[in-house]
């Protein structure tokens, strides 16, 4: 799919920012630009805002005010369905997988191809196309699935959460926003998701960037160039990682440097 791009502008632009409920600010004038391949970790307490600023650039809830631009091209989402539609892919904690479906029926659900005939379509799924499509994307990504008709209630819990990312980027052409990535995973599973996030990002023909909310300190470090973080609903920090500590990075998240 091709998109409005204005040279030179950042993948995204956000100005502004803010979600207000009543007299509580969820979210409070927030600011920043997220560059092409760039993974950034989105941190802070429970309260903070993460969720929101997340659910706001997934079109998932209308911020009470603020700009947001793709490549330099001002976006308004009412809906999850528009924010999708220009290439920003969400990673919930439930991940919304169909548990009795096998994985080219989860990467397609709501999105199923039917194939064509006499006067439009027939309403029949077009299913070989559909696992071509699906076999090809989790091919290109560290990932393995030796057999792509398992059922999603077969397989791990890290498995489940590479099948999810890897959805997302098979639509996302733009943006991937990942809730908690390695929550509840055991050591080994949450290094296979974190491994092909970092792929996903580097070896992308499309210009793809991710934000990654989590509470572990050490996935972030591992995977993220740059940290934002966020503080009763305002963005207190912008590190890149290179020029900071965890040390500050917990400082700020804290308050200690207030």
């Amino acid at each position: 799919m091709s998109y409005v791009t204005v040279p030179g502008a950042p993948l995204l632009d956000i100005r502004g920012l803010s979600k207000h409920y009543g007299t509580i600010r969820a979210l409070d004038d927030v600011s920043f630009t997220l560059d092409r391949d760039e993974i950034v970790g989105l941190l802070g307490d429970n309260g903070a805002g993460k969720s929101t600023l997340v659910k706001c650039l997934a079109g998932a809830v209308i911020p009470t005010a603020g700009e947001v631009y793709l490549h330099g091209d001002r976006k308004v989402f009412s809906t999850p369905a528009e924010a999708r539609d220009e290439g920003i892919e969400t990673v919930y904690q439930q991940l919304a997988l169909v548990d009795i479906f096998d994985i080219p029926a989860n990467f397609y659900l709501g999105r199923e191809v039917v194939r064509s005939g006499w006067r439009g379509k027939l309403g029949i799924l077009n299913r070989r196309l559909m696992r071509k499509r699906a076999r090809a994307a989790v091919e290109a990504l560290p990932a393995r699935f030796p057999n792509l008709d398992a059922e999603i209630e077969t397989m791990s819990g890290g498995q489940r959460q590479v099948v999810a990312i890897s959805r997302a980027g098979f639509w996302g052409g733009r943006l991937l926003l990942l809730d908690e990535p390695t929550a509840a995973l055991g050591v080994k599973e949450a290094a296979a998701v974190l491994e092909m996030i970092g792929a996903m990002v580097s070896s992308s023909d499309t210009d793809m960037a991710m934000i990654v909310i989590s509470h572990n300190m050490e996935h972030v470090w591992s995977i993220c160039t740059r940290l934002l973080i966020l503080r009763q609903g305002r963005l207190v920090a912008d590190l890149p990682k290179s020029e900071t500590t965890r040390q500050e990075v917990v400082a700020h998240i804290t308050g200690a440097t207030a």
